[in-house]
């Protein structure tokens, strides 16, 4: 078989990345029209997670060895992706996707602690300038006196859970790709199931126009944007997919800023400047040190999401 041309899967994982980028559009019509986020994801990711159940099944005797693992994508997997849509939907898309880009911190942390990765000085800068860069967007000086939000504490979680799941994935070397991306739209329904039940909301009485677009989100926007990003993170290097990928933080930040009605104080751009920064060397110094993980972005981890 012929493997696409770096060009193409260059192309194709642009297109993943402003699929992701632009993700909050959607979320936000849907908030427009009613709907929470525990629903919207349920409905969305929970469809296609049920959906997704038989061919699961199907990879079972590749994962079954290393079932603990599927079962912690689903759960992580599902956490970053059901957080990172409610976080879209109720917060401010700049604030939260700049909380969001943090993961290079939890990547680094992590890959040190649990999987011993050596970690050289200047992926070390980039947590400091990361850490520096969250402190300017949430006030500077008056960060500290400043209590984190719900919201950001979504945001900031589903980064977290992202670059776990991102762990998990590469521990889980006997689970087939398939695998790994499925169970995290099935982690989402399932979480999102206990949060609607939890919270005490239900499915709204909704208009032909509001279910075609759930499920053009779901298994149009969401699955279009996970089969391209795997494509193009299985036929480029992690480093080279690493800095394409930053292209969602850009796509997603001048969108809301520019037709979204937000706004960015200057001390706000500095520290989104410095994130992205940490982000982008986060991407360039981790080749040679981990490997791609396909399958798992959140929101898209399907993220992507």
């Amino acid at each position: 078989m012929k493997h696409p041309s770096d060009r193409t899967a260059t192309g194709v994982l642009l297109f993943s990345a402003s699929l992701w980028g632009l993700s909050w559009v959607p979320l936000k019509w849907f908030i427009a029209q009613g709907l929470s986020g525990p629903v919207v994801s349920l409905l969305s990711y929970g469809l296609v997670g049920l959906c997704a159940l038989p061919f699961i099944w199907r990879d079972r005797a590749a994962w079954r060895s290393q079932w603990g693992y599927v079962l912690a994508l689903a759960l992580v997997g599902g956490w970053a992706n059901t957080s990172f849509v409610n976080a879209l939907m109720m917060g401010d898309v700049v604030r939260v996707m700049f909380l969001f880009y943090l993961s290079p911190v939890w990547s680094v942390l992590g890959g040190w602690l649990f999987l011993k990765e050596r970690i050289p000085p200047l992926r070390w800068a980039a947590v400091v300038a990361a850490i520096v860069g969250l402190w300017m967007v949430l006030g500077g000086p008056g960060a500290l006196s400043l209590s984190l939000s719900f919201v950001d504490f979504l945001a900031l979680s589903a980064g977290f859970a992202f670059a776990a799941n991102n762990i998990l994935a590469r521990a889980a070397q006997a689970v087939p790709m398939r695998t790994k991306t499925l169970s995290v739209f099935v982690g989402c329904g399932v979480i999102s199931l206990a949060a609607t039940s939890a919270l005490g909301h239900s499915v709204p009485a909704m208009g032909a126009g509001v279910w075609l677009g759930i499920l053009a989100y779901g298994f149009g926007w969401l699955l279009l944007a996970t089969a391209t990003w795997q494509f193009g993170v299985t036929h480029l290097e992690s480093s080279r997919a690493g800095v394409i990928l930053l292209a969602e933080l850009v796509v997603a930040v001048l969108t809301a800023l520019w037709f979204g009605g937000e706004s960015l104080t200057p001390m706000g751009w500095a520290g989104g400047a410095l994130i992205a920064t940490a982000a982008l060397v986060e991407a360039l110094g981790s080749s040679g040190t981990d490997s791609p993980a396909p399958g798992n972005d959140p929101s898209h981890a399907t993220t992507g999401v």
